[in-house]
C-alpha cells in the first residue's frame, strides 16, 4: 500500500515540489510487473540530488532493464522530518509516495567523509535498523529477500576509496563506475527472488560479483586491516571501471530550481594527470574519452528534450579532452539561434586558450575557475600539478583578454614539504597575475580564491602524510596578513576542523562506524556544519570521546605523520630518504588496503619519494606509461580520441526582438502543480516553449529573456482554473497548432483552456487585472449551521465599512476598507466533517496590480469581524482573472 504522505506534502513546508516525483522525464513503471523494486537514495537534499548526474544515469540505466523498477529518495526538509516523526510516517520514495521498506533494494550515494550521518538519518526515517548486524536480528539470518527491510547498499568516491567506518550500516558496498554493475546486481536478486534464496546466501552470490564488497564476509585485525573469514569470498575486492555513456544523462528536469539547473553530459571519465593529492585521479584511472559524435547527439537531444537553455560538459579536466572546443563550437553553432549557454567544471589553466574561450557563456558569459593549487613552483612540482608559472600567466591573460573580469581560483596549505615561502608565494602569485593583466579601458582583474586545508585521501601517494590543525591556523592568518594588502581580492578559507575531522573519519577503520552513529545521535548532520559549525563539531568530539577514540583523533589534529618534516628534521640524502621512508612503516596495513583500485601500492610509495624529490610524472595518456599499475584486462587502458577539425564560428547568438504575433493563453495549475511556486512556473514556461519549437520573441539588451508574460502570481498551494499568461512570437503561427505544441509539453496538471490572437499594441495582461474571482473553502472552529453562514455573508455584503489595518514593507501602517474592495460574495455549500464545519464562498473582489486588491485571507477577517469567531483557510482556487474591457 501507498504511503499517505500527500496530506504531509503542503504548502506549509519549504518548496514542497521537491516531493512530487513529476519532473519531466521521469519513469514511472508499473509496480506488479516489476521483479526487483530498486530506490536510489541521495543522502543530501532533492535540489543537490536531482541534479547529480550519477545519480540521472543509474536512475535511467535501472530503469531500463526489463523487470526492474527503480525510484528516487532524497533527505527531506527538516519541517517534512519533523512531520514524518509527528505522524509515525515512514519516509517514502518520490514516484511511487511508498514507504522505503516496501523495496527489495535501497542504494545511497556516499560521496563525502561526513555524508554518513545522512544516511543514518534516512534510514531511521524510513524506520529501517541502522546496521545490518540489527536487521539481521530483527528479521532472522536467513530470511528471503521479501522479507521486512531491504537490502542496504552504498556507492560513491567514499564508499570506493575506504569503506571501513561505514561498513556497519551496509549489507553490501558497490565499489567503483555503477553502469554495468548495478545490472549486474539487479539479475542475481532477481534470480534469488525466484529461487527464494536466503539474505545470507543472496549476499554470498552477490559477492563473486567484481565490484561487491560484502563487509559481513569480513573481519579487521588488530592492526586494522580487513581479511575474509570465510573462504569462498576474495581476498581483494575490485573497483569496477564502465565507459560513460552520454544518452543516459538525459533525464530528470526538476521543477524546483536545483543547484546544477542544467543539462550535464560527462566528455571524460577518469584523469592521468597524475597530482598526489588527488584521490578522484587515482580512483577513476584509465582516462576515457567519449567518441565527440555521441557528445554532440546526446548535446542536441537532451537540449530539445530538456529545454534547458544551459548545458555543462563534465570531467574532472575537461581541458584534456582533446575534442572540447571542437565538440563545443559544433554545438553553439547548431543552437546558435536559441540563447544556449555552456559552463565548465575547473579547467586546467595551462589548456585554456582562445579556442576554449570562445564556446564559453554565449550571451550569459558564466564564472571561469582555475586550479593552480599551489603558490611556486617548487610546491606545484610537488604534488606533480604539472603547471609552469608561464602557462600559468598564459591562461589567465587570456580569460582576461577574452573578457573575464573575475576569475575565481583554488589553492590549498599544508601540503606536503610546504614552508611559509610557498604559503605566502600564494599572495605573491595572485599579485603577480594582477600587475601583468592591466590595460586602459579594463577594470582591474579580480580573483575570488577558495583556499583549502590539504586532506590526505586513500589510495593516494599523499596518503601517509597529515598536518596539525595549529600548523594550518597559523598558514591561515600568514595569508589573511598578507591578503589585506591586496585590493580586489576575495579570500574563503575552509574550516580547520572540518578538514582534521574529514581526515580522522576518512582514514579510519571500522571502529569509526559507532562514532559516525553517535554523531548522527547528537545531532551532526552534514547541514549542521553550515547551521552551527561549533555545534557540529562538538557532537563529533562528543562520539569520538565516547568510543575512546580522542587519543586517535589527538594524532589528527597533532598532524602525527608528517614524513616532509620529519625528513627536514633529519637532512637526510637521497639514499637516506628511502630509509626514512621504510623507517616510518610505509608497509603497514591500511584499512583500505583490501579494495583492489588497480593502483599499486609499491608505486604510490614511489610516486611519494619522487615528491620528497620534487619529480614530476607526466601524464600517461598523453606521453610515456607511469605504470602505475592500472592498465590491463581488469580495468582496461586509456582511451585518447583526437580532435576533429573546429568548426567555423557561425556567430554569436542574436536575440530576435520581432513581435509578430501575439497570444493570450487561458490556463489552469492543478493537483500537484498547486505546490510549485511562481518562479518555478516561469522557468517551466521557458522549457516547454523550447521543447515546443515555439518562434518565441526575446527582449534585447545584455541578458535576453523570452517574452513570456504570467499575468500574476498565485499563492502556493493555490488551485487555478482562470490564470493568463501572454506569448510574443516572432512569426504568426496558427493557434490550434500552437495549442497543440503548447499542451503536448505542459504537464497534465497546467490544462490549457483557451487560446487567443490579440493586438501586438494591446496592453499586457498583468496592466488590464481588475477583478478576480475566487472559490475559498473555510472551517469553522466551533459548531456552526447553514444558517448562520448565510446569515454571516449577508451581513458582510449589507455593510458600508469593514475596517482593515495593512502594514507596509515599510512598516507603515493604513486603515482600509476592505468593502469597498469586495464586489460579489456567496456561499456556495456547507458540510460538516467529525471536528469542525466547513464552508465553500465564491467571492469576486478589486485585484488591480497598484496594491486595490482583496485576498483570500481577507474574507476570512471579515468572517472573523461579523461572527467573533476564528476560522481557517482550508484551500483557495481562484476561478478567474478578469481583465478590463
Amino acid at each position: 500500500m501507498a504511503v499517505a504522505v500527500e496530506k504531509l506534502i503542503t504548502s506549509d513546508i519549504l518548496k514542497p515540489g521537491r516531493y512530487l516525483g513529476n519532473e519531466r522525464l521521469a519513469v514511472h513503471k508499473a509496480w506488479d510487473k516489476a521483479a526487483i523494486r530498486w530506490v536510489l537514495t541521495y543522502p543530501e537534499v532533492y535540489e543537490v540530488g536531482a541534479s547529480n548526474l550519477g545519480h540521472i544515469i543509474l536512475y535511467n540505466i535501472l530503469n531500463a532493464q526489463p523487470r526492474q523498477l527503480c525510484d528516487r529518495a532524497y533527505l527531506p526538509g527538516k519541517d517534512l522530518a519533523a512531520k514524518l516523526r509527528e505522524t509515525n510516517t515512514p519516509l517514502f520514495a518520490v514516484e511511487s509516495k511508498r514507504s522505503l521498506t516496501e523495496f527489495d533494494i535501497l542504494g545511497f550515494s556516499l560521496s563525502y567523509e561526513l555524508g554518513a550521518t545522512n544516511i543514518l538519518e534516512m534510514l531511521d526515517l524510513a524506520g529501517i535498523p541502522l546496521t545490518w548486524r540489527e536487521r539481521q536480528q530483527a528479521w532472522g539470518e536467513f530470511t528471503n529477500l521479501q522479507s521486512q527491510f531491504p537490502l542496504i547498499f552504498a556507492g560513491g568516491q567514499t564508499a570506493t576509496s575506504n569503506p571501513e567506518p561505514y561498513a556497519d550500516f551496509f549489507d553490501f558496498i558497490a565499489l567503483g563506475d555503477g553502469e554495468e554493475l548495478l545490472p549486474e546486481i539487479g539479475l542475481v536478486l532477481e534470480e534469488g527472488k525466484q529461487a527464494g534464496l536466503s539474505r545470507q546466501d543472496i549476499l554470498l552470490d552477490l559477492a563473486q560479483i567484481p565490484g561487491v564488497y560484502v563487509p559481513q564476509f569480513y573481519d579487521m585485525a588488530k592492526d586494522g586491516s580487513v581479511h575474509p573469514c570465510r573462504p569462498d569470498v576474495p581476498k581483494r575486492i575490485l573497483r569496477r571501471v564502465a565507459t560513460p555513456i552520454p544518452a543516459y544523462s538525459i533525464g530528470l528536469v526538476p521543477y524546483v530550481e536545483t543547484v546544477h539547473d542544467r543539462l550535464t553530459i560527462e566528455i571524460r571519465r577518469g584523469c592521468t594527470r597524475g597530482c598526489r593529492f588527488c584521490q578522484p585521479g587515482m580512483l577513476t584511472r584509465p582516462a576515457r574519452d567519449v567518441e565527440p559524435d555521441k557528445v554532440v547527439e546526446a548535446i542536441e537531444q537532451g537540449m530539445r528534450a530538456t529545454g534547458y537553455n544551459e548545458f555543462s560538459l563534465l570531467s574532472l579536466s575537461c581541458s584534456d579532452y582533446l575534442s572540447l572546443p571542437a565538440v563545443g563550437m559544433e554545438i553553439k553553432n547548431r543552437l546558435k539561434n536559441e540563447n544556449i549557454s555552456l559552463t565548465l567544471p575547473s579547467q586546467r589553466v595551462d589548456r585554456f586558450d582562445e579556442n576554449i574561450a570562445n564556446i564559453l557563456g554565449g550571451t550569459r558569459q558564466g564564472g571561469l575557475t582555475f586550479a593552480p593549487e599551489a603558490g611556486t613552483q617548487r610546491m606545484r612540482d610537488i604534488v606533480n600539478k604539472g603547471l609552469t608559472n608561464e602557462e600559468l600567466l598564459r591562461g589567465v591573460k587570456t580569460a582576461w583578454e577574452q573578457g573575464w573580469d573575475k576569475i575565481k581560483l583554488y589553492f590549498m596549505i599544508g601540503l606536503p614539504g610546504e614552508t611559509d615561502v610557498d604559503v605566502l608565494g600564494i599572495a605573491e602569485t595572485v599579485s603577480w597575475l594582477q600587475r601583468e593583466c592591466r590595460g586602459k579601458g579594463r577594470r582591474p582583474l579580480n580573483f575570488n580564491l577558495t583556499i583549502s586545508n590539504f586532506t590526505p585521501k586513500p589510495h593516494t601517494p599523499f596518503q601517509w602524510h597529515s598536518v596539525s590543525t595549529t600548523e594550518f591556523k597559523r598558514k591561515q592568518n600568514l595569508l589573511r596578513q598578507e591578503f589585506r594588502r591586496i585590493k580586489g581580492v576575495k579570500v574563503n578559507f575552509t574550516d580547520v576542523r572540518i578538514s582534521a575531522m574529514e581526515d580522522f573519519v576518512g582514514r579510519g577503520d571500522r571502529n569509526l562506524s559507532k562514532v559516525v552513529r553517535r554523531a548522527w545521535e547528537l545531532g551532526a548532520g552534514m547541514d549542521s556544519w553550515y547551521e552551527n559549525l561549533d555545534q557540529a563539531f562538538s557532537a563529533w568530539e562528543d562520539a569520538i570521546a565516547g568510543a575512546d577514540l580522542d587519543w586517535k583523533y589527538r594524532q589528527v589534529e597533532n598532524g602525527e605523520w608528517n614524513l616532509f618534516h620529519a625528513q627536514e628534521q633529519n637532512k637526510s640524502s637521497d639514499a637516506e630518504n628511502t630509509q626514512f621512508l621504510a623507517a616510518h612503516s610505509l608497509d603497514i596495513p591500511l584499512p583500505w588496503d583490501h579494495i583492489d583500485t588497480g593502483i599499486d601500492k609499491k608505486w604510490l610509495k614511489e610516486d611519494l619519494q619522487r615528491a620528497l624529490e620534487a619529480a614530476i610524472v607526466p601524464d600517461c595518456s598523453f606521453e610515456g606509461c607511469s605504470h602505475c599499475g592500472v592498465c590491463g584486462t581488469d580495468f582496461g587502458h586509456n582511451v585518447v580520441i583526437e580532435s576533429p577539425a573546429i568548426p567555423q564560428f557561425a556567430g554569436e547568438f542574436v536575440p530576435n526582438t520581432t513581435k509578430a504575433q501575439r497570444l493570450r493563453v487561458w490556463f489552469g495549475k492543478q493537483g500537484n502543480m498547486a505546490l510549485v511556486s511562481h518562479l518555478d512556473l516561469i522557468r517551466l514556461f521557458d522549457r516547454v516553449v523550447r521543447r515546443a519549437g515555439l518562434p518565441i520573441a526575446f527582449t534585447g539588451g545584455f541578458h535576453p529573456m523570452p517574452r513570456i508574460s504570467v499575468a500574476t502570481a498565485l499563492a502556493l498551494g493555490a488551485t487555478s482554473s482562470g490564470e493568463i499568461a501572454d506569448f510574443e512570437l516572432t512569426v504568426p503561427v496558427d493557434i490550434d497548432t500552437f495549442r497543440e505544441k503548447l499542451v503536448r509539453e505542459m504537464p497534465t496538471d497546467i490544462p490549457v483552456y483557451n487560446v487567443e490572437q490579440i493586438d501586438l499594441k494591446t496592453p499586457a495582461a498583468t496592466q488590464l487585472l481588475e477583478t478576480a474571482e475566487y472559490l475559498i473553502t473555510v472551517a469553522a472552529l466551533e459548531e456552526t449551521t447553514p444558517i448562520q453562514w448565510q446569515k454571516w455573508t449577508d451581513t458582510i455584503k449589507a455593510k458600508d465599512e469593514l475596517w482593515y489595518e495593512h502594514t507596509a514593507k515599510s512598516g507603515k501602517s493604513q486603515l482600509i476598507n476592505l468593502r469597498d474592495r469586495l464586489f460579489e460574495l456567496e456561499l456556495v455549500e456547507t458540510h460538516k466533517s467529525v471536528a469542525e464545519s466547513i464552508s465553500v464562498i465564491r467571492y469576486v473582489g478589486s485585484y488591480r496590480q497598484d496594491g486595490f486588491l482583496l485576498r483570500p485571507e481577507q474574507i476570512l477577517f471579515m468572517l472573523g469581524i461579523v461572527a467573533s469567531r476564528e476560522f481557517q483557510l482550508l484551500h483557495i482556487h481562484r476561478n478567474r482573472l478578469i481583465l478590463a474591457v
